[in-house]
């Protein structure tokens, strides 16, 4: 089986910056293109940044400048470094992970169970 386990939540000032972490683990050959989504209430989950195994990074267009993406892969981890947080920025972050799995090898789509990212204004 596998498990993604993010950390780094938290409440913050507008302005202000956070790093989330997502750490793979379980029957892993390897993983392909990484990302973070976000859930506001009242609102659908949306992909926030990815990337992919060689490095090519992706970002919505609301947080482009401000977030960065970046993965090790020796780690099976993946970051996200968010600066000059807004309050819309408010939301469940869940980490998502195209995963190759070791036996029986095969590919499988996983997600966190999220962590809670609050800017106060």
């Amino acid at each position: 089986q596998v498990r993604l386990v993010e950390s780094g939540g938290g409440l913050v000032q507008a302005g202000g910056s956070l790093r989330l972490s997502c750490a793979a683990s379980g029957n892993i050959y390897s993983i392909n293109t990484m990302g973070w989504y976000r859930q506001a209430p009242g609102k659908q989950r949306e992909l926030v940044a990815s990337i992919s195994s060689g490095g090519t990074t992706n970002y919505a267009d609301a947080v482009g400048g401000r977030f960065t993406i970046s993965r090790d892969n020796a780690k099976n981890t993946v970051y996200l470094q968010m600066n000059s947080l807004k309050p819309e920025d408010t939301a469940v972050y869940y980490c998502n992970a195209d995963v190759v799995v070791r036996f029986p090898r095969y590919t499988n789509n996983y997600w966190g169970q999220g962590t809670q990212v609050t800017v106060s204004s």
